[in-house]
């Protein structure tokens, strides 16, 4: 066996996620790709996965990626001869109480949102369909017929066949050293058999990516963690094509193996394997049994299928699984490297994500960019925060505990925190603010008012902090809040080429005279929006950018990764050093006017203008502009100053009723004025025009721009899915999102959000309608509308226009 010196990619690991990466690089795209497994392909965590294969996530990208999984795994034998154990068995998940079986009822919509037929079936069903079963204590369970079962290392080594077949090269035994860098990329991957030059690396080295990663200087967070199932002999009546059992208020799972039962489970005090390197030698290995530790499910198990209490247990697995510290896997192209992506940390649903994983990767390698939305799955998800390998195991052993727990809208995780906290977090703590955490920031959600708790109490129905938020949102709109928004992430682009750069890189106009405000998107190449922010010329060549608190890596990396080259710029995250007080409410102009002795009239002050003004002896960059819908500015503070901008606001603000406003109250007064949010409103999956964005794209003018030709070509056709809000009046539903969205009877979109307005006393939901033939404002306005909640359709009435303040006078004030 002799390496080549060079290829065009190298791909790092020889598990499913590797093997599938290389396969799709060979067959879509006739990639010159060299695979390097350290042992033998499977020995990592793949050889001992059980192999369960459900497709439905709450993200519609990442349920395409699964719903592909179980396409390729279909088809994959008849290609390459070799057969991948694929069993479409479906799937039952159990439920036994009723928070669980809402939960189900609004999965199940979901499922159908994504094109997914999911059954709600009787107890009596279920113990047709799986007679060994223990039924007395079930509500009823959810039936996927399309999900099943297959074999890890079948499956791998038929992607391994498909991937050679088409012209890829694998190689075993040999173990990468290190990495040759150049300007912050990789130039060669170092190996104990040779060098390969290459012009880009992929990292699916499993458990090891974390290592891997770090040798060329990235961070990928993700913890080992010890993962137990048995085994069984033969089970008298199973049958072969059982269904495979997910029972989540026990913890545990079932699947048929050669007669007998596969069973493993998430419980709450998992076991970390290390914070530090994993071995290299640690091929087809497992740790020792641990029955005590695994005594839990037992019981659980046994309760469900009494069977199991009498059959024998052939084999207990103890290996190591990668989950991370949100429960989503790690994809994409690494902040701190150009050149390296990455394929890891799948939370044991890597089988089912393995074909679906491999495919969108391969896009991402061959294209510099995600073929869809798949923001959820990013590695620029994550910050500094996580370098911190105690935290990182710490949050990741919650999120495992929480892998079957029931998902309450709005939970809030509890580890490592507080972690990162503005300088206002005891004041506000004092007017019993409870918090909540994005990317390690402590944020106040709400504010207890006397006499309630100040604590989340979840529930599927109307949570403990309604009828408090609803206070909040209608205080913004009658005087006047004050929000904390420091975790806003910030940056500064200066340099004789500023203007330049971002001129290529937003879609809207930001060559405006020194001191106005931009709001634009970035796009990507097929015009989707990467990015939702707003840009303030302070300078002629000094600019300063707030966007989202999550999105801080991922928005400051694509800037970078799209400035020009050999431009004259430099762009700074400013984070830390800004906190943000953001004043909204028709009594905004009051308050600001008797703390500053600048003019914030609306002649010499107006909306979309930024300033820099002198508040408490402190230079203030004013921005006005609002999420809110009211009159207000951002006021960004020098962070030390923060403290005592705040008091001489509340000082000054008594008089008019100021008051401290939540992150709560926020989402509902941006959802009466129809503000969108990225990530789930508007993705990399829809343009400007689809997202009624179309006025924010400087297409009139003759500037190119990133995403230009793609909305160009698109113009002459009939846009295909239109963005539009609706309102129920039942007061009784709750909106969370991905309902269905019916016109004249017929399914035409999901929700991408949902909540109330307490100003219209509705609730409202927004999301795209479809139709292949368009989406005018006729198909539009002359259908009728319902929604499906939770399994049951309730009148809807669609909205055009913004609910609240339509003609925008209040901001304008």
């Amino acid at each position: 066996m002799t390496l080549p010196s060079q290829a065009g990619i190298v791909v790092i690991g020889g598990g499913i996620i590797g093997c599938s990466t290389a396969y799709h690089l060979a067959r879509d795209h006739k990639a010159d790709v060299v695979l390097l497994e350290q042992g033998k392909l499977t020995s990592g965590s793949t050889w001992h996965a059980a192999g369960l294969v459900g497709q439905l996530r709450s993200s519609a990208s990442i349920t395409r990626v699964l719903k592909y999984s179980v396409e390729l795994y279909k088809g994959l034998e008849a290609e390459t001869g070799l057969a991948t154990g694929w069993k479409m068995t479906g799937c039952l998940r159990l439920a036994t109480n009723a928070d669980r079986w809402t939960e189900f009822r609004r999965l199940a919509t979901t499922a159908k949102s994504f094109g997914m037929d999911m059954q709600l079936l009787s107890p009596d069903e279920v113990k047709k369909m799986w007679p060994l079963m223990e039924t007395g204590d079930l509500v009823g369970a959810s039936w996927l017929p399309t999900d099943g079962q297959a074999s890890p290392s079948d499956i791998t080594q038929s992607l391994a066949k498909g991937a050679r077949m088409h012209g890829a090269k694998l190689f075993e035994e040999v173990r990468v050293t290190g990495f040759a860098m150049k300007d912050g990329r990789i130039t060669a991957v170092k190996t104990d058999k040779g060098d390969i030059a290459c012009d880009k690396v992929v990292n699916c080295a499993g458990q090891w990516a974390r290592q891997v990663g770090a040798m060329a200087g990235i961070n990928v967070p993700l913890q080992p963690v010890k993962h137990q199932y048995i085994i069984t002999e033969k089970i008298d009546g199973l049958a072969t094509d059982a269904p495979t059992i997910r029972d989540p208020d026990r913890r545990t799972y079932f699947k048929e193996e050669v007669g007998g039962l596969v069973m493993g489970g998430y419980e709450p005090n998992p076991q970390a394997w290390t914070t530090g390197d994993v071995p290299n030698d640690w091929e087809f290995r497992l740790f020792d049994d641990d029955y005590d530790h695994f005594e839990q499910h037992m019981a659980q198990a046994i309760a469900r299928v009494p069977a199991l209490e009498t059959v024998g247990v052939k084999q207990m697995i103890n290996g190591p699984e990668s989950f991370t510290p949100d429960g989503n896997f790690i994809l994409g192209v690494a902040p701190e490297c150009a050149n390296m992506f990455v394929g890891a940390g799948f939370n044991a649903f890597g089988i089912a994500s393995g074909g679906g994983a491999g495919w969108v990767l391969a896009q991402w390698v061959v294209d510099g960019e995600a073929p869809l939305d798949l923001w959820v799955v990013d590695i620029r998800r994550f910050s500094n925060l996580h370098r911190d390998r105690q935290w990182v195991c710490d949050r990741t052993l919650e999120a495992y505990g929480k892998h079957y727990t029931i998902g309450f809208p709005h939970e809030e995780y509890l580890s490592g925190r507080p972690r990162i906290v503005s300088p206002l977090y005891e004041r506000l703590g004092g007017h019993r603010a409870v918090f909540g955490s994005k990317l390690g920031w402590e944020r106040p959600n709400w504010f207890a008012p006397d006499g309630v708790e100040p604590e989340d109490v979840y529930s599927m129905g109307r949570q403990n902090w309604f009828q408090a938020v609803g206070e909040e949102h209608r205080h913004v709109r009658e005087k006047v809040g004050i929000f904390d928004q420091s975790s806003f992430a910030k940056y500064e682009m200066t340099g004789a080429d500023a203007l330049k750069a971002l001129d290529w890189i937003c879609a809207n106009d930001v060559n405006k005279p020194v001191g106005r405000l931009t709001y634009t998107q970035l796009l990507n190449t097929r015009g989707g929006i990467e990015a939702d922010l707003t840009v303030s010329r302070l300078g002629e060549d000094r600019f300063y950018i707030v966007t989202g608190t999550g999105f801080r890596t991922h928005d400051l990396s694509w800037i970078e990764d799209h400035v020009g080259k050999g431009l004259d710029v430099a762009l700074n995250d400013v984070t830390e050093d800004f906190g943000t007080l953001t004043l909204m409410g028709p009594r905004a102009r009051d308050v600001l006017s008797a703390v500053t002795d600048a003019d914030v009239s609306n002649t010499a002050f107006p909306f979309g203008h930024a300033r820099e003004i002198q508040i408490a002896g402190h230079t203030v960059k004013a921005l006005r502009v609002t999420y809110v819908g009211e009159l207000g500015w951002e006021l960004h503070v020098p962070i030390a100053a923060t403290g005592e901008v705040f008091d001489a606001l509340m000082t000054a603000g008594e008089a008019h009723g100021i008051r401290p406003i939540g992150y709560r109250a926020l989402e509902s007064l941006r959802l009466e004025k129809g503000y969108r949010a990225w990530g789930s409103d508007i993705t990399p999956n829809d343009t400007p025009q689809e997202a009624g964005l179309g006025w924010a794209v400087k297409l009139r003018k003759n500037t190119d721009f990133v995403g230009r030709r793609a909305l160009e070509n698109a113009a002459g056709e009939a846009l295909k899915k239109r963005f539009a809000g609706f309102t129920v009046d039942d007061p009784a539903i709750v909106l969370v999102g991905r309902e269905t969205i019916l016109r004249n009877g017929e399914p035409v979109g999901y929700l991408t959000s949902g909540g109330y307005g307490y100003t219209l006393g509705k609730n409202i939901g927004y999301g795209y309608v479809r139709n292949a033939a368009g989406v005018g404002d006729d198909f539009l306005a002359s259908g009728d509308y319902e929604l499906v909640v939770a399994m049951e359709r309730t009148p809807a009435k669609i909205h055009l226009e913004p609910m609240y303040d339509p003609a925008g006078e209040k901001i304008k004030a």
